[in-house]
């Protein structure tokens, strides 16, 4: 039976309670998040859940929050989480997705929240000790470009073009997934350093953004908000026999409430991850 997902430990489930082979290994910790973080060794160690090597994190909760404290406490873990993934310099972060419709519209509605500043130091020229703190954050570029459907370019050609302007030191993809558990609708963040293929989880998959095909580390970011209807009618029925049962991929009834909490939770944690000098209100009065 497929598992149509996106989460690296959906993939292991089969794995959690048996020796994991040579090659993956699984640790579990967190305060307001459970953490679970499974480290691929090699592609052929990875074969076993069908991800390639590198590091995968989870972290799982009741909800993500909208009000304080709990959305900081939160924003606050997974900054501190995502922060070990991120190498010194500039960061070009990409929101993928298409704005057009909701639950793909996780990375363009976070990628609105991120605090760009490139720009700063060319503009602050005039080195003012009043602008000192300003052109001290780290250069950060914002890429909200649409779907190949809209733009005609896929998002790996025009990030690659990018890359020889901005000249990150990474790229930091943020995106919506699929999940193959109900429970983890909503509830649910993903981090990796092997990079992503948009749109895989809903099998239209697009050019892969990795290390392999840009050059340099790509850390994807996401929350599943899409599940297939045959996953739905399994844990609802325990029906295996879904031969000839028409499928598709649904979402929840609240996705426009669980889309705004996830974005603004995300854009808090990767501000937070790539300028560590400003605090959650720092952020917040940002946004």
């Amino acid at each position: 039976m497929q598992i149509r997902t996106d989460l690296a430990l959906e993939r292991a489930a089969h794995l959690i309670d048996r020796e994991l082979p040579e090659g993956i290994r699984m640790a579990r910790r967190g305060t307001h998040f459970q953490v679970t973080e499974i480290t691929v060794e090699t592609d052929a160690a990875g074969a076993a859940i069908g991800r390639g090597h590198g590091r995968y994190l989870t972290l799982e909760c009741d909800a993500l929050h909208h009000c304080a404290p709990e959305l900081r406490q939160q924003a606050e873990e997974l900054a501190a989480e995502l922060s070990p993934f991120i190498p010194a310099g500039a960061v070009l972060v990409a929101g993928l997705g298409n704005a057009d419709i909701t639950p793909d519209a996780l990375g363009p509605a976070a990628a609105g929240r991120i605090l760009a500043t490139r720009h700063l130091r060319e503009a602050l020229a005039d080195n003012s000790p009043d602008t000192d703190f300003l052109r001290g954050l780290r250069q950060v570029s914002v890429l909200a470009n649409g779907v190949l459907g809209q733009t005609g370019i896929e998002t790996a050609e025009l990030i690659a073009a990018l890359r020889e302007t901005v000249q990150p030191a990474c790229i930091l993809a943020i995106d919506a997934l699929a999940c193959s558990d109900l429970r983890r609708l909503g509830n649910t963040v993903q981090i990796s350093d092997a990079g992503l293929a948009p749109g895989s989880g809903v099998q239209n998959t697009r050019a892969e953004l990795s290390a392999n095909t840009l050059g340099i580390p790509v850390i994807a970011v996401g929350v599943p908000t899409v599940v297939d209807l045959h996953t739905v009618v399994r844990q609802a029925s325990e029906c295996t026999n879904l031969r000839g049962f028409p499928n598709m991929i649904v979402t929840p009834r609240d996705i426009d409430r669980l889309l705004h909490h996830a974005a603004r939770l995300i854009a808090a944690a990767v501000n937070l991850a790539l300028h560590p000098q400003l605090s959650f209100a720092d952020i917040e009065s940002l946004g």
